[in-house]
């Protein structure tokens, strides 16, 4: 078996156990306190972690980049992560995490890698309202000595965002091709715990004319697509009368959107309604093992042309299995 198949089988029973790995690390001494606290990044946006290699300032970068690093021959930008946490160091971050989102390859300045741990989503829970707007989530770990640490996973399309301003891509007006027509009466359901990601996602939605649900985990948009089941129970009818499809995140915390997917495929009374996976965690590897978890497509964040192109062509595949 390759080692891309053996990830890809890794990646499936971890999904299928509604568990995932974290890479653990510091930043330095946190606002305020005397602290080093612990921040957390699924390992499978990690593509490797390096001994800081030789950086080349670029002029008039954001006061948050370093700059640039060679990596065999792909210049890659390198973000001071401490900095944009606001904690402080003594010296220059010394390791370099690249990772790859949305198709796009960058590294994150770090002060130290701690551990990689695995644990279940259920143990994520939702830090919106928290005050901290660059973290989606927060982790409990269960530590040897009983106590419980907190690990703050960070909103990395956020920091992005706000880092590397001229990368962002806007909603565009769409062409009248590129809208989209679902069946009458009939919603989107999306799910993303992304601030920045759910603003996209509306506009989005909003460019393409149709009627959504914008939720914030796969727990909340579950409960939402029960509740439609039982209403359109009901009132006699079957749930693509409701909900045209499922659009939904991976990485969210209570339930992921492997978990959410899988439960809408076991289902006897949804397993009809597509699910589109949209996520910035992008690579071959990631989207072959959507595939594998039963998802009916895969769309990378964020275009809005190409998610539109991906949900006509699922709805438009949809029809033979309503009519059977």
């Amino acid at each position: 078996m390759t080692t891309a198949m053996q990830d890809i089988d890794e990646r499936t029973s971890l999904a299928s156990n509604s568990m995932f790995e974290m890479l653990l690390f510091r930043l330095g001494q946190a606002p305020g306190t005397n602290r080093h606290e612990l921040f957390g990044i699924n390992v499978f946006k990690v593509r490797e972690i390096l001994v800081m290699p030789e950086i080349t300032a670029m002029a008039n970068a954001s006061p948050h980049v370093m700059g640039v690093a060679n990596m065999r021959g792909q210049m890659i930008t390198v973000v001071n992560l401490p900095s944009v946490m606001g904690c402080t160091l003594d010296k220059p971050p010394g390791l370099l995490l690249v990772t790859e989102f949305s198709r796009m390859i960058q590294g994150f300045a770090v002060e130290e890698v701690s551990e990689i741990v695995r644990l279940e989503w259920k143990r994520v829970l939702s830090a919106d309202g928290t005050g901290g707007n660059l973290v989606t989530s927060i982790a409990k770990l269960d530590g040897d000595d009983g106590n419980t640490r907190l690990v703050q996973v960070l909103d990395v399309e956020q920091i992005l965002r706000n880092v590397i301003q001229h990368e962002a891509k806007e909603v565009p007006d769409l062409e009248p091709d590129d809208k989209v027509e679902l069946p009458p009466g009939t919603i989107i359901v999306a799910a993303d715990d992304s601030a920045l990601a759910r603003t996209m996602i509306e506009d989005g939605l909003n460019a393409m004319k149709v009627n959504f649900i914008m939720t914030k985990t796969g727990k909340e948009a579950w409960e939402r697509l029960q509740s439609i089941s039982a209403q359109a129970a009901t009132e006699g009818r079957v749930m693509s009368d409701k909900v045209a499809l499922v659009l939904t995140d991976l990485e969210m915390p209570e339930m992921d959107g492997f978990t959410l997917t899988r439960n809408i495929k076991q289902d006897p009374r949804l397993k009809l309604i597509p699910v589109i996976i949209h996520s910035s965690l992008t690579g071959t590897t990631n989207e072959e093992h959507v595939k594998k978890v039963g998802a009916d497509a895969y769309v990378a964040k964020f275009d809005a042309v190409e998610l539109a192109a991906v949900i006509r062509k699922v709805l438009n595949q949809q029809v033979p299995k309503l009519t059977r």
